[in-house]
């Protein structure tokens, strides 16, 4: 997705040759407007896969996600990170290792807003590691509904995520594939005939 990586290369800051900062348009601050391409985007790669809902995580695969959702005409659910008092009962939970903050987190989402009927497309606005998107499709399979898909808007492809989730036999796609933030620069993997 072009536009979105004209955005990195504009506004996102390579804090070091793991860690990309772009939270002027995605994940602090959010520009709708390129929301609303993200949304399309993902409809564009997903739509023959008969989605039904989409899951992410709170909370910046939320703005990504609801786009998606409306440009898919498909609700969104949110796993949570924390312990809710009005959240108790069926749940679905695993946990997720976050090398950013350098914690573990008990990730969770109420079972009835998915079934066995549902084919979900997971929703996420960084791939790394994978760790959020395994934990994600462990709280979607323990619902008995299908993951279809996995939806990144930017992958830093030199790490093992991309291998670690197609393991797990699911389809990724990601808009924008960086191969590098070596020496404050942003690299991106060039486009072959398959979406990157």
């Amino acid at each position: 997705m072009e536009l979105l990586k004209q955005r990195i290369q504009e506004e996102g800051k390579v804090l070091n040759d793991q860690v990309l900062k772009v939270d002027s348009f995605l994940n602090h601050q959010v520009d709708p407007l390129l929301m609303m391409e993200i949304g399309e985007a993902f409809r564009e790669r997903f739509k023959h896969e008969g989605i039904t809902k989409i899951v992410t995580l709170e909370s910046s695969g939320i703005s990504p996600s609801v786009t998606a959702g409306l440009a898919m005409g498909v609700k969104v659910i949110f796993a949570r990170k924390r312990k809710s008092l009005t959240l108790t009962d069926g749940l679905a939970t695993s946990k997720v290792y976050s090398f950013t903050k350098e914690e573990w987190s008990e990730i969770s989402l109420s079972s009835e807003f998915l079934s066995p009927d549902d084919r979900v497309l997971i929703i996420d606005d960084f791939l790394a590691n994978g760790q959020a998107g395994l934990g994600l499709i462990d709280i979607v399979e323990q619902t008995g509904a299908q993951v279809a898909g996995i939806g990144i808007v930017i992958e830093k492809g030199f790490q093992s995520g991309r291998e670690i989730l197609q393991s797990k036999g699911v389809r990724v796609e990601s808009l924008a594939r960086v191969q590098s933030l070596q020496n404050g620069r942003v690299t991106f993997y060039k486009e072959t005939g398959v979406h990157a």
